[in-house]
C-alpha cells in the first residue's frame, strides 16, 4: 500500500463503492459500524445520487427496454411504399 493511503481513506472508498453500487443508507450504516444512519448520512450523503437523478435513470432504463424491444415498422405500415398514407 501506498504510503500516503491511510486506513480512514481505505474506509472511506469502501463506503463509497457501495454507495455507488447502489446500496441503501442501512446497509451502508451497518457495515461503517455507525451507530446510526444520521451519522452515515452526514458523512456520505453527498454520495447519494438525488431523486431527480434516480428517477430520470429510472425512467430511461423502462423507456430503452420498450423502444429495444421493438421491431421496427415496415413501409407498409408507416404509410405505403412511397410514406404518403395521409
Amino acid at each position: 500500500m501506498r504510503d500516503d493511503v491511510t486506513p480512514h481513506d481505505l474506509r472511506h472508498f469502501y463506503a463509497s463503492v457501495l454507495i455507488r453500487r447502489g446500496a441503501d443508507v442501512k446497509l451502508v450504516q451497518a457495515r461503517m459500524g455507525h451507530e446510526s444512519a444520521t451519522t452515515t448520512l452526514d458523512t456520505y450523503g453527498h454520495l447519494w445520487p438525488d431523486s431527480d437523478e434516480r428517477t430520470r435513470t429510472a425512467i430511461d432504463a423502462a423507456f430503452d427496454k420498450v423502444l429495444s424491444s421493438r421491431t421496427p415498422a415496415t413501409s407498409e405500415e408507416v404509410g405505403g411504399a412511397t410514406g404518403s398514407g395521409l
